[in-house]
């Protein structure tokens, strides 16, 4: 079988550690070719050029898509989709991947997606079917899992959601979820060295905060951090905070955390810490607070109590370290206080990560290396399932 170019579309920091496995595993295999496309965040001043993380980590970036404008209304992400689907189809109309392979439910991976349709372009989707019911993501997931040709899941729930959506089975595989695979290789970051780039004794019990907009619900982003702020102002617990992703009113939550940063000696902000950092973060942390989708994911597998607040990660699968609550500045506060005694903490000791093993990444290119490029590959039937 021929070697495979495989175009690996990335847009922001978020999804850095999730694809760093995969790439790793597909820059190693003889049979395969990568081809990385930086766009959106990574290429913003404003959100530390997060593109450079993949450069640090020794990969060659193929191209750079600028599509994001410096707005955060609904009409600006609008208009960052519609530039992002005219940068992404002149790209194609130069070259082409074999595979493109695209990534979970932002705005620019279904500009991506799209823009590879009308070239008959076969396409790679990781961590389709799951649900984040509070956000326009879910439509956007479901709608590039409908684009994709293969699907890469990280549960079985998810597996057979997809296969739901009318996707025959056989492209599907439950791969886990690649950002556990570095669990097995990443080099934590030593206690010193964090606390010397936070500037904070992490022998204090300390919060990692972030805070994403519920995009359906942009209009009440306002009200959302009030709450926010306000149960950390009360808790004054010293806490850390990691920048929200380029969403809709995102650049409100952005201007909160650097004001309460100024203000509070005891909270500071890290703009990006890489997946090193980050893990190592996770490791010290005594917990987490807000609704990122690592609290869900990743979390697990450090044993660290979550608290999720709100609709934004709504409907998607997680284990029992992560506790929910509502916009409620009390609910907040007598929640972090619960997770942070010593008792509940034991009980999430040596907990299964719902997540996989860290063996994603592996399954993800043996089904690449596999699936021929073909007739079947592309036109794709509508797998029916059978009448309950």
């Amino acid at each position: 079988m021929s070697n495979k170019t495989i175009g690996v579309v990335s847009v922001a920091r978020s999804d850095s550690g999730i694809y760093l496995p995969v790439l790793k595993a597909i820059q190693d295999h003889p049979k395969l070719q990568l081809k990385l496309i930086v766009a959106g965040m990574h290429l913003s001043n404003e959100f530390g050029l997060t593109y450079k993380y993949f450069e640090e980590q020794g990969f060659e970036i193929a191209e750079h898509i600028e599509m994001t404008m410096s707005t955060d209304t609904p009409e600006g992400l609008a208009k960052s989709m519609g530039l992002g689907l005219i940068s992404f189809g002149q790209l194609f109309g130069k070259w082409q991947p074999d595979i493109l392979m695209v990534l979970g439910d932002r705005f620019e991976m279904l500009a991506a997606a799209s823009a590879a349709m009308p070239f008959a372009m076969p396409i790679a989707h990781l961590h389709g079917g799951e649900a984040t019911e509070g956000l326009i993501d879910e439509p956007i997931r479901h709608s590039i899992t409908k684009m994709s040709h293969l699907h890469f899941v990280s549960t079985q729930e998810y597996f057979n959601r997809v296969v739901q959506l009318g996707e025959e089975p056989w492209r599907v595989t439950l791969s886990g979820a690649p950002s556990l695979d570095s669990l097995h290789s990443i080099k934590q970051w030593p206690k010193n060295k964090l606390e010397k780039k936070l500037g904070l004794s992490l022998n204090n019990p300390t919060i990692l905060a972030t805070l994403h907009p519920v995009t359906l619900e942009y209009k009440e982003t306002l009200v959302h951090v009030d709450c926010f702020f306000g149960a950390l102002k009360k808790l004054k617990v010293q806490v850390v905070f990691t920048y929200p992703n380029a969403d809709t009113a995102g650049r409100i939550i952005i201007d909160k955390i650097d004001k309460f940063v100024s203000k509070y000696d005891w909270a500071t902000v890290v703009v990006n810490f890489g997946q090193e950092g980050y893990f190592s973060m996770l490791n010290y942390a005594s917990v987490m607070v807000g609704n990122s989708s690592s609290g869900i994911i990743e979390s697990a597998s450090f044993d660290i109590p979550v608290v999720n607040i709100g609709d934004r990660q709504r409907g998607r699968i997680h284990s029992f370290n992560v506790i929910d609550v509502d916009y409620n500045q009390n609910q907040i506060v007598k929640t972090i206080k619960k997770v942070m005694n010593s008792k509940f903490s034991k009980k999430l000791e040596g907990m299964k990560n719902p997540y996989g093993d860290g063996t994603a990444s592996k399954k993800i290119i043996d089904k690449i290396i596999k699936t021929p490029i073909n007739k079947k590959l592309i036109m794709k039937n509508f797998y029916n399932l059978e009448p309950v």
